[in-house]
């Protein structure tokens, strides 16, 4: 039991395991997730602020880093066209302080 927590500690204080980056694919089928951007705040389930640099990506912030490698990211993204078919209604903010979630209880995979 205790060598179950040990990991399980370990786990969440290592910085893989808060970083949150991304990868942009174009195939649908590939995707852990489906995204339509917004242009209003006020719909969407995530207000994201983009950063160069990775360290500043946290889980569950929204402050995501978008990587060109596959096997980096933590979670694959599609972006659609069509607003009924997202997993994740996107808003892009330029300020740090407001990007986040916000959760519904059927999104704990957020």
């Amino acid at each position: 039991m205790r060598i179950l927590i040990f990991l399980i500690l370990i786990a969440l204080i290592s910085p893989g395991a808060m970083a949150q980056k991304i990868y942009k694919t174009d195939l649908k089928s590939e995707a852990d997730y489906i995204a339509w951007e917004t242009k209003y705040k006020s719909e969407a389930d995530v207000w994201v602020f983009l950063t160069e640099n990775k360290t500043e990506a946290k889980k569950r912030s929204g402050i995501w880093y978008f990587t060109d490698k596959r096997a980096q990211a933590d979670y694959k993204i599609y972006f659609t066209g069509f607003k009924a078919e997202a997993d994740w209604l996107i808003y892009y903010t330029e300020n740090k302080t407001e990007a986040g979630y916000t959760y519904r209880e059927e999104d704990e995979g957020y």
